[in-house]
């Protein structure tokens, strides 16, 4: 009996020092298998991107940079990117896994969205006036159907002490469909109220990559009290553009960088449909009209 109760924990303890041994034996340059998938997701999008958007992405110049620009929101390289996919396709089984679950994620996403545009479809919008100043939804586009000029959102000190669970707080989104030459004004703001000052942090929309606005609670001497912010186009052509708004977020700086791993500059696409994560129904928020942040006083601009 004691033979074989000595047998299984021999047993047991090859099998963990094996397992340890294949976990040490991935060299240091590989991704983990969790920074992997992340960074799949985001080279998949990409992928797609160039292939569908072709006319942006005309040369082999163009793509190499943003694919490499990829690489730089996963701090990594395109060498280390190579290292690992190689590392992983060496060992098929792990890697089909991974792929696997890479492609049912970019499914989920499809998913959503798709339940999003056949609520549109049907007519069935929310009420904005039902829902909370502290709204922000995930998917935002001008053209759909009684849309106004952006959205805009509020937060008291009780919203932002919810959301904002450390120091400092971020304000991002992520936009497609502005064309290369673009008339029209599209602006960003977000204003920040504190006990006796107010800063106001504000960005002009030019491209298609992610943006971000980011603040803290605190500031010398004062505690912020109240956060207001907008997206806002002023078109003076009169014709909505097909431009859309995804990936938008408030929040913890620290949950935005541990729980968002997307692509944030460009489209999201699968099979040549667009594809936008975490999509929820969008609503028609108020209008905001003839706002000219320029004559803002005590602007900071920050750098495109």
């Amino acid at each position: 009996m004691k033979s074989r109760k000595s047998v299984a924990y021999l047993f047991l303890f090859i099998l963990l020092g094996g397992l340890a041994c294949s976990c040490q034996n991935r060299p240091r340059e590989v991704l983990n298998r969790k920074q992997m998938e992340r960074l799949m997701y985001d080279v998949y999008i990409a992928e797609a991107t160039m292939e569908n958007d072709y006319h942006h992405f005309d040369t082999p110049e163009k793509k190499e940079a943003y694919i490499n620009k990829v690489f730089q929101l996963h701090k990594t390289t395109q060498a280390q990117w190579d290292t690992s996919l190689s590392w992983y396709s060496d060992r098929i089984d792990l890697y089909l896994k991974m792929n696997d679950s890479v492609k049912a994620r970019l499914q989920r996403a499809r998913q959503e969205i798709d339940a999003v545009m056949a609520q549109q479809a049907q007519g069935q919008q929310i009420d904005p006036a039902q829902l909370p100043p502290s709204y922000l939804p995930p998917v935002y586009m001008f053209s759909m159907p009684d849309a106004k000029r952006g959205l805009r959102f509020r937060l008291d000190s009780a919203d932002i002490s919810s959301k904002v669970i450390g120091e400092d707080f971020l304000f991002t989104f992520s936009t497609i469909g502005i064309p290369s030459r673009f008339p029209s004004s599209l602006t960003s703001l977000i204003t920040m109220v504190y006990s006796d000052t107010t800063i106001y942090r504000f960005r002009k929309i030019r491209e298609n990559k992610t943006y971000e606005l980011t603040g803290s609670k605190y500031i010398p001497g004062d505690t912020i009290t109240e956060i207001r912010g907008f997206i806002h186009l002023q078109d003076a052509t009169g014709v909505m553009p097909h431009i859309q708004l995804y990936n938008i977020f408030f929040g913890d700086i620290q949950s935005a960088v541990l729980g968002t791993d997307t692509l944030r500059m460009g489209l999201d696409t699968l099979d040549g449909e667009p594809l936008n994560p975490d999509s929820a129904a969008l609503p028609v928020p108020d209008s905001i009209r003839f706002f000219q942040p320029d004559s803002l006083q005590e602007m900071q601009h920050d750098s495109p």
